[in-house]
C-alpha cells in the first residue's frame, strides 16, 4: 500500500478507504472450529473467544498470534491552548515525550509488564497547529502528508498495534471533532481533560463552539479533520488506515484516539472493523462517542491519562486470548472426554 502524490491529496486517502480489505471469514470459521475442540465448555471464555476470532479475521489463520505488538504514541501541540483550555502549559508535551524516552511514564511500565514494543513519534512540537477557533489546522496537502506519516509508522513490522497520543490541548480538539461529526452542543462533548476548573471548562466549551461554528456546517470528515483537527489525529487516522490495508489488528485507546478514528468511520461505517476499543475513558464524552459509533469498550477502569495506557492494558488481554486459543489442548489431544449428547 502506498499513497500517491496527486493534485488532490485527499482523493488518495479516499481511494484507500474505498479499497480496504475485508475480514477473512474463512479464518474466523476455522478459529471457531478449533475453539469447539478445546478443553473447556463451549463459550466459557466469553469475550476472550470473541477476541481470538477477531484476531483470526485480520491476522489469521485459525491459530491467531501476537508476537510483535507495538504501542505507537503520536505527540503534537495545538495553538488552541492559547485560549486557556488546559490545566497544563504546552511545554508539558515535550517534557512528557522526554519522560517516555527516559522510561519514566505510566505507559513505559505497562509496556514492560505486558512485553510490548513502544515507539514515540514527535510531530513538529515546536510548531503548534494554528488556533482552530481562528484558523484551519492544515491545508489539504499538509493534512494528507501527516496521515501518510502515520501510515509509515508501521514500517518494521508488527502484528498488533496500539495507538496512543500526547498533546496538551488535544481533548479540546477531540471534542470539536466529535461535535462536528456527530452534532449536539459543545457541552455534550467537552470534559475536564487534564483537570481544568469550571472557568477553564467554560473556556473550553467556548473554544469548541467557535471551532465548529467556523466550519459552517461542513460534513466531509476529511475536511473536518483538516480544519479543526491536529497532527496526532491525522497521523493516528493514517496509521489505522494503513493497518487495515496490511491486515494488522488495532487497539484504540481512549477519548482522543477515538475522535481520531471516528473520522475514518464517518467515511465508511465498516472502516474500523479491524479495531477494538480498549476502555471507556473517565472523560465524560467518551461513552457518548462510543455509543454514536456503535462500539463497546473492553473495560472501564476510570482512566483518563492517554499515552496509550488503556490500549496497552487491553493488549495484555488480547495476547492472553491468542495464547489461550493457540496453546490449549484439544479434547482428543488431552484425552479428555467431550460433552455427551442427550
Amino acid at each position: 500500500m502506498s499513497v500517491s502524490s496527486s493534485a488532490l491529496p485527499f482523493e488518495d486517502i479516499r481511494n484507500l478507504v474505498r479499497t480496504m480489505p475485508t475480514a477473512d471469514n474463512g479464518a474466523v470459521e476455522a478459529a471457531r472450529r478449533r475453539d469447539a475442540q478445546l478443553t473447556k465448555p463451549a463459550g466459557s471464555l466469553g469475550k476472550l473467544e470473541e477476541i481470538a476470532e477477531w484476531l483470526a479475521a485480520w491476522n489469521g489463520p485459525e491459530w491467531p498470534k501476537v508476537k510483535r505488538p507495538l504501542v505507537a504514541i503520536f505527540a503534537a501541540n495545538h495553538g488552541v491552548t492559547a485560549k486557556g483550555v488546559s490545566a497544563f502549559p504546552a511545554d508539558v508535551t515535550r517534557q512528557m515525550v522526554e519522560n517516555f524516552s527516559a522510561g519514566g511514564a505510566a505507559i513505559n511500565q505497562i509496556c514492560i509488564a505486558h512485553d510490548l514494543g513502544l515507539k514515540v513519534f514527535e510531530l513538529a512540537l515546536d510548531y503548534p497547529t494554528p488556533d482552530i477557533t481562528e484558523e484551519d489546522a492544515f491545508d489539504e496537502a499538509g493534512c494528507a502528508a501527516t496521515m501518510a506519516f502515520g501510515m509509515e509508522a508501521l514500517a518494521g513490522g508488527t502484528d498488533l498495534i496500539c495507538i496512543g497520543e500526547m498533546g496538551i490541548g488535544n481533548t479540546t480538539v477531540a471534542s470539536a471533532l466529535l461535535n462536528a461529526l456527530y452534532g449536539g452542543t459543545a457541552a455534550d462533548w467537552v470534559g475536564p481533560g487534564t483537570g481544568v476548573d469550571d472557568t477553564g471548562l467554560q473556556r473550553k466549551c467556548a473554544a469548541v463552539e467557535a471551532a465548529v461554528a467556523r466550519l459552517g456546517g461542513e460534513k466531509d470528515p476529511l475536511e473536518i479533520l483538516r480544519r479543526i483537527g491536529g497532527r496526532e489525529f491525522a497521523a493516528m487516522a493514517g496509521l489505522v488506515l494503513a493497518a487495515r490495508h496490511q491486515r494488522i489488528p488495532v487497539i484504540v485507546d481512549g477519548f482522543v484516539t477515538t475522535a481520531a478514528v471516528a473520522v475514518l468511520q464517518s467515511m465508511d461505517p465498516d472502516a474500523l472493523d479491524h479495531c477494538i476499543f480498549a476502555h471507556v475513558s473517565a472523560e465524560p464524552a467518551h461513552s457518548r462517542a462510543l455509543q454514536a459509533m456503535g462500539k463497546q469498550a473492553l473495560f472501564d477502569f476510570g482512566m483518563r491519562l492517554g499515552e496509550g495506557t488503556g490500549a496497552a492494558l487491553a493488549a495484555g488481554i488480547v495476547k492472553a486470548a491468542a495464547q489461550v486459543h493457540a496453546g490449549m489442548a484439544t479434547f482428543d489431544a488431552a484425552g479428555v472426554s467431550g460433552k455427551s449428547g442427550g
